[in-house]
């Protein structure tokens, strides 16, 4: 199934690009880095909606809270998860 995850974020990397503009998505506490390149307009503390690593919307907290709170009910996010968890 593909799915695309609510993350906060959290930092940049220090080069910022448009195109490969990079930054740490926080998912209920795993630290991703993320390419923010299709979300020009998002800054630090914005909640994203992520696809194969890949920002591909900025959302509101509610409702990044929400669909995360529906996720972790499921079995949905074991790839996103490291090994030892």
């Amino acid at each position: 199934m593909c799915l695309a995850v609510p993350g906060k974020i959290i930092g940049f990397e220090d080069k910022i690009e448009s195109v490969f503009r990079i930054g740490k998505v926080s998912f209920d506490g795993i630290v991703k880095k993320i390419n923010l390149g299709l979300v020009p307009e998002a800054v630090e503390g914005d909640y994203v909606l992520v696809h194969v690593g890949v920002a591909m919307s900025v959302v509101d907290e509610a409702e990044a809270k929400r669909t995360m709170d529906f996720l972790l009910g499921t079995d949905e996010l074991d790839d996103i998860r490291p090994d030892d968890q």
